[in-house]
């Protein structure tokens, strides 16, 4: 009954966003449980309807709250194809604004402007140019968008790709086409299972490879319902008691937060004692710090390290609006996980539960000395995550491992009771040490909040 209702709502979701009803669509939004990049059975999620039916206010809620301007149906339409071709120049205006790729290609190798050129929309046309859009580019049949222009409309495209400097006696053919794309690799919709099924047997996982062994337990990789997933079995020490498993069956449901694109959630768990897994999906790029630390095929350049700042900010300012705060979840980048189109992702199943390793301290660098000296309830846990994110801020400016040579239990000890800190070396930007800086103070008070360092980190990004 509960999967059919999930079900049901999720289907409403859809239609809220043809019809234009905004206030539903906001109600929805709120549930942190739901997840706007999901799509329906052809892959349309609702910024793909929203953008079908021209609702300019639920586009922009949409893409407010961290909807995937580029993500993809069945057909390989964005949501900017679907604004185009049905004439909302409105909605295109929005996701042009916010970086929409211009030039993605669908299945039958059109782009958003053949389709703004068959229609003979001309403003809409006007403004795919004035952002970069490619009018020699062939689709599978071979034409353009000049050959499927309008005759009224041919002369002005002509005209405003000549002074664009393209060379509209070449044809760009379609096996070529992706190389103008900004999303050469497809980014579909999210397959609706991962958030319609909390309850997983532990005989539907195919597990094929252990991944890792820490001290809140062992991580298999495997597959469920053909997604790629991770399943971390829960380290609970010597005896599975009745009390452990209540705990479990309430506190994993906290985890299972999709409405942020920031937020990588639970997808589901096995609670069949003595196993208690957690069931995300897989991140095939892995951790920030395999990202920064061991990867010897990803360049992490300025920009792209500005993007990850920016993503765990506001995946923790989200966080941060949670009332009550998800306890027990600790920042540094071996919780921060890559997908695959370089967004980072704040991995809510290394969340500890509440029965797990009391009064144990793991990853010690990154946590801040109050945090290091006192228990939970006697600090204010936003300033120190604020201090963490202030050592990832320092990894992605340096690209070292903080305190590297030193033991975990040196590390904490010097961390709590000396002045072991991290240094900025020469040659860091001036804007990324003021602001480690400050995050880093030596008293929490004088921390920032995650909201009030989104529009730094924003004008940083935007300076580059």
């Amino acid at each position: 009954m509960c999967i059919l209702s999930q079900s049901i709502k999720m289907d409403d979701i859809f239609g809220w966003c043809r019809e234009g009803n905004t206030l539903q669509v906001r109600i929805w939004l709120d549930d942190t449980k739901n997840d706007m990049n999901e799509g329906d059975d052809h892959g349309f999620s609702p910024l793909h309807w929203a953008c079908f039916a021209g609702r300019t206010n639920i586009v922009d809620m949409l893409l407010n709250r961290g909807a995937r301007i580029n993500a993809t149906n069945m057909g390989d339409d964005t949501a900017l194809h679907l604004a185009a071709s049905h004439g909302h120049s409105d909605c295109v205006s929005i996701l042009l604004r916010n970086k929409a790729d211009v030039n993605a290609l669908n299945e039958h190798g059109n782009t958003p402007l053949h389709y703004a050129c068959f229609w003979g929309y001309l403003e809409i046309a006007e403004m795919l140019l004035a952002h970069g859009a490619q009018a020699n580019v062939a689709n599978v049949d071979g034409q353009t968008p000049v050959d499927k222009c309008h005759r009224h409309l041919a002369a002005r495209i002509v005209e405003l790709a000549v002074s664009a400097n393209q060379d509209l006696s070449h044809k760009v053919a379609y096996r070529d086409a992706s190389q103008l794309s900004g999303t050469q690799t497809k980014l579909r919709t999210k397959n609706a299972t991962l958030s319609r099924h909390p309850g997983i047997s532990l005989q539907d996982l195919n597990l094929t490879e252990k991944t890792a062994i820490t001290t809140s337990g062992e991580t298999w990789r495997g597959t469920w319902n053909n997604i790629d997933i991770c399943a971390k079995f829960i380290n609970y020490g010597a005896d599975c008691t009745a009390r452990i498993v209540r705990d479990f069956s309430e506190e994993y449901p906290k985890l299972r937060i999709f409405s942020h694109p920031n937020l990588l959630p639970v997808i589901g768990c096995c609670n069949q004692p003595p196993s208690l897994v957690v069931v995300t999906e897989h991140q095939p790029l892995g951790s920030l710090f395999r990202v920064l630390h061991e990867s010897k095929s990803l360049m992490v350049d300025t920009q792209q390290a500005l993007k990850f700042a920016l993503d765990i900010a506001r995946g923790m300012a989200f966080l941060h609006s949670l009332n009550p705060m998800i306890p027990r979840l600790y920042l540094n980048s071996f919780h921060v996980l890559i997908s695959d189109d370089m967004t980072a992702r704040i991995n809510m199943a290394d969340a500890k539960f509440s029965f797990q390793e009391r009064n144990k301290i793991y990853q010690p660098a990154w946590m801040a000395p109050e945090a290091l000296q006192k228990k939970e309830s006697e600090i204010n846990l936003s300033a120190a995550n604020m201090w963490s994110f202030a050592i990832i801020l320092w990894e992605l400016a340096t690209r070292q491992v903080p305190f590297a040579g030193l033991t975990a239990i040196e590390i904490g000890m010097k961390i709590a009771l000396g002045d072991l800190r991290v240094s900025i070396p020469p040659g860091i930007s001036n804007h990324m040490a003021r602001l480690t800086k400050i995050c880093m103070n030596e008293e929490p008070g004088k921390r920032p909040s995650f909201d009030q360092i989104i529009p730094i980190l924003t004008k940083m990004a935007h300076a580059k």
